[in-house]
């Protein structure tokens, strides 16, 4: 018996316990609702999600081309638009496919300051409140989804066709949610390893199953892919990765996923010198890769800070902002050991910044990570900070000049111009981008591509294009033709927006608090009829 049958057979159950007062109610519209709401609450979806997640990882370490692939949403309508076109398009499918959301996103288009950059400057309870909000939405995706198929199968029943009732039953027994795991963005942790635990479990209980969080200094934090970038000693951060371990441990997600997200590549600075207390520890680790003077003891000058390394005194050099300087060419060697700690002490994945998109950069970093942790996994940033055209037209000059072709046709610093784009360089760069995610899945242990900002973009992008054409010689032919029409013909499920925004259900709920008596929207003057 399927869950729905079951329902309603708990509702009838209920029904005849409860006397003569419940004959309104009907058992099948209780299933509808039931079914129409399948999570309770966050800590459902945390469990539900964690485990998806889970079962994803280990099929990836078996095969490599199952990676993931997730896009940045800072709104819950976002969020649902792109679940509603991941199943129309994948057959109905929402596998490896999730939502990331982005502390840049929130920062700059959710703050009640206004936008504001990347510094962790936003309100804490912000991330908490998209995540619940995109849950929200995909709910209502599954609700409204839901509703359809509800509708299809009364109007079979009331046709007495018996085949189609059998096959839409099927699709209800057998729906696919809209709800897949986020993985959500901490930041550096918004403060000390309490605040971290605190927020996290906010962010748990809205329903995350997935927390990065960053190896930043939490007051200095910057973006990944901006100048000024301080790093904290391991031991500072190891500590926050297990306030959000045990923040999923609390609440019940003993699946919950950690991804540990390292800086140090574009890092040079560090607020602290680590604490060590025997040569070769950790704090030890960090500290040698310090810019630092030999000194004498009686060189040393009023404020001067002195180490004891390989039995020499050393002097960190200390800028005037008071930070300390890591030696120059040691971000990618800091970057392999904060992910080989990471993961030994209770991260799941690894996220590295990197500066630029190049699979066998970020293959090298990994290999070595391997070493010492043989299934290490990697998120990585598909960034729109990188210019995508412009570094994989110089990778493929590069590869060109390396092989010894002629490349005098091209001027490597202006290879974005618009009069390469049809050259054969420029469609070998195209193809290199076309398979990036599947080739650095394979060759650089990324489990997880991800877009940080991208619906940032397109809608910039697309309200651009519409103010241009509506406000120009088009008018309403811009919007007509540049939006409606295109939602009309590629089946986008918005141009019937009542619907979207619940209209439907909510003739469906009054009809059964209500009945015959009813005052229902979706009668023959709705205009959303002549779609």
């Amino acid at each position: 018996m399927s869950q729905y049958q079951e329902d309603i057979k708990a509702a009838s159950a209920l029904k005849e316990a409860n006397g003569s007062s419940w004959d309104a109610i009907e058992s099948e519209a209780v299933a509808r609702m039931r079914a129409q709401n399948k999570f309770q609450h966050g800590i459902d979806i945390a469990k539900y999600t964690a485990d998806i997640m889970r079962a994803d990882m280990e099929n990836y370490d078996a095969d490599s081309s199952k990676y993931t692939q997730s896009l940045g949403c800072w709104h819950g309508f976002i969020g649902q638009q792109k679940m509603i076109s991941i199943k129309k398009h994948f057959e109905g499918k929402t596998d490896r496919r999730y939502l990331y959301l982005s502390g840049w996103m929130v920062a700059a288009l959710r703050s009640e300051f206004g936008p504001l950059p990347d510094q962790s400057m936003h309100e804490k309870t912000s991330v908490a409140g998209l995540i619940e909000e995109l849950y929200t939405f995909l709910r209502q995706a599954d609700a409204r989804e839901l509703g359809g198929l509800f509708r299809e199968l009364d109007a079979a029943r009331e046709a007495g066709d018996s085949a189609k009732e059998a096959s839409v039953q099927d699709a209800i027994d057998n729906h696919v949610t809209h709800v897949v795991p986020i993985i959500a963005d901490i930041d550096a942790g918004f403060g000390n390893a309490e605040a971290t635990y605190l927020m996290a479990k906010q962010m748990i209980e809205a329903g995350a199953c997935c927390i990065q969080i960053e190896n930043q200094v939490s007051d200095e934090k910057q973006c990944g892919h901006q100048d000024g970038k301080v790093t904290v000693p391991h031991e500072d951060f190891l500590a926050k990765i297990r306030a959000v371990r045990y923040a999923f441990l609390e609440l019940g997600v003993d699946n919950g996923v950690i991804v540990a997200r390292t800086d140090s590549l574009g890092a040079g600075l560090t607020k602290q010198i680590a604490v060590t207390k025997e040569p070769g520890d950790l704090g030890d680790q960090y500290n040698s890769f310090l810019d630092c003077d030999e000194v004498e003891a009686g060189s040393l000058e009023n404020g001067d800070v002195v180490l004891r390394q390989n039995g020499k005194l050393v002097r960190p050099k200390r800028l005037p902002s008071n930070l300390f300087q890591f030696k120059a060419g040691t971000g990618e060697a800091r970057c392999v050991l904060d992910c080989i700690t990471s993961l030994q002490n209770g991260a799941d994945l690894i996220w590295i910044e990197t500066e630029k998109p190049h699979v066998a950069q970020i293959g090298g970093m990994v290999d070595a990570v391997r070493e010492v942790v043989p299934n290490a996994k990697l998120v990585y940033n598909n960034s729109p900070s990188f210019n995508w055209t412009l570094n994989f037209r110089q990778q493929i000059f590069d590869a060109m000049t390396e092989a010894g072709e002629d490349v005098s046709a091209y001027d490597r610093a202006g290879l974005m111009d618009i009069k390469y784009d049809t050259t054969d360089l420029a469609v070998k760069a195209d193809e290199k981008i076309r398979t990036f995610q599947a080739d650095a899945a394979r060759e650089a242990g990324i489990f997880h591509h991800l877009i940080t900002l991208p619906t940032y973009h397109t809608a910039a992008l697309s309200t651009d294009n519409l103010a241009k054409e509506y406000f120009g010689d088009q008018g309403m032919l811009g919007y007509v033709a540049g939006v409606q029409r295109k939602e009309i013909r590629e089946g986008i499920a918005c141009v019937k927006h009542q619907n979207m925004a619940g209209s439907d259900m909510g003739d469906d709920h009054k009809e059964y608090f209500a009945g015959e008596a009813a005052l229902k929207a979706s009668g023959k003057d709705n205009t959303m009829n002549q779609f």
